[in-house]
């Protein structure tokens, strides 16, 4: 166990999010996405929800540049409560977040550095984001 660190980051979720550079990404996948047959590289975190793990993600890596959240739209083009929530868990506004379609979303997921399937039921749970720069601390 390790202090300081949120509990829903596994040892094997925290080393693929420490071998991720600059702008690549992960995406934090709904239990309804394609993510076996997506994933180079997979995590699952079953009994979580996608607003959970993306908050959890969050307090160990920085977003790059705008847009620095990708959500898949949904087909009748609004947005649902939990894109709002996945939003709010960025800390990114609307204006942060560009929505792609359902299959371009399938092509982005497909290059992702790792995607991070978790027990979320609701539909359009997913949130793709880019890793930034990680400041260096001062000592």
């Amino acid at each position: 166990m390790l202090q300081g660190i949120h509990p829903l980051l596994s040892g094997e979720l925290l080393w693929h999010l420490d071998a991720m550079g600059h702008s690549d990404t992960v995406v934090v996948a709904d239990a309804h996405f394609p993510a076996a047959a997506l994933g180079r590289r997979l995590v699952v975190l079953p009994g979580t929800t996608s607003v959970e793990v993306l908050a959890a993600i969050r307090t160990v890596i920085p977003l790059d540049d705008d847009p620095a959240l990708d959500l898949m739209a949904s087909a009748d083009g609004g947005v649902r409560e939990v894109q709002r929530q996945l939003m709010a868990a960025a800390g990114v506004d609307a204006a942060s977040t560009r929505f792609i379609d359902r299959f371009d979303y399938y092509d982005r997921a497909r290059e992702a550095f790792v995607i991070v399937r978790t027990g979320e039921t609701r539909s359009y749970g997913n949130a793709l984001l880019r890793k930034g720069l990680v400041a260096p601390s001062a000592r």
